[in-house]
């Protein structure tokens, strides 16, 4: 007597997103990579964010670390002036302009392809003739400044670490010199990394300081987020 074929208990998968997709991928060749090279690209594509930003048509994965912080703070909405420095690829003034900021600027050494309405300029931001340029096309003073700035690095953990801070003082003098009052200034930092003085300026400057680390950054980055909200003047 023949059996009858067993059942499946569980049957083969059948699609989904590239969002639900955990399947870890690999490289397919390293020729010409360095190490830490490979290593950057094996978590890109791993990445669940970045898959996720592939899939919303997001331009990088850092719009999940912006619309995190702004459920929190609530800064972007309809109305209000930003400023986006080291905007490029562009995925933090897309989400601003998700949700309704129609009057942004932005800068980055970078080209980056047009967001309307924002207008972009590809300029160095230390540029002495930047930050005035940044308020003529915004049309006034803005209420945030974005930084997701970063520095090239050379390896040298001084040198690094010192380029590092020097973008977070040069971002936060501007932001002091431009916001309107009770506006908010938005930095990327990195745990133990500022500087007592740039943290006690900021605390005499707005009512409130801190330090946030969203879950779309990586689990082993010392990158977190520095929040300075309601600008008291000049």
């Amino acid at each position: 007597m023949t059996e009858p074929p067993r059942k499946r208990m569980v049957k083969p998968p059948t699609g989904g997103s590239e969002e639900g997709r955990v399947t870890p991928k690999r490289l397919k060749t390293a020729k010409d990579r360095t190490p830490s090279s490979q290593a950057w690209l094996s978590r890109q594509i791993n990445d669940p964010f970045a898959a996720k930003a592939r899939a919303h048509g997001y331009r990088s994965r850092a719009a999940y670390k912006l619309t995190e912080l702004d459920d929190k703070l609530k800064l972007l909405r309809p109305g209000v002036r930003v400023i986006d420095l080291g905007l490029a690829p562009g995925g933090w003034t897309q989400v601003a302009i998700e949700r309704g900021v129609t009057n942004i600027v932005g800068v980055d050494l970078l080209p980056v392809d047009p967001l309307p309405p924002a207008h972009i300029l590809e300029m160095d931001f230390t540029d002495p003739a930047c930050g005035p340029l940044l308020i003529e096309l915004l049309g006034g003073p803005p209420d945030l400044v974005l930084s997701d700035m970063a520095p090239n690095t050379v390896g040298h953990r001084r040198t690094d670490h010192l380029r590092i801070m020097t973008l977070i003082e040069t971002a936060a003098d501007f932001a002091v010199s431009v916001l309107r009052p009770g506006g908010a200034f938005l930095s990327k930092a990195f745990q133990g990394g500022e500087t007592h003085e740039i943290i006690g300026e900021l605390n005499r400057r707005f009512d409130e300081v801190r330090h946030i680390k969203p879950k779309a950054s990586r689990a082993d980055s010392s990158e977190v987020y520095l929040v300075a909200t309601g600008f008291k003047g000049r």
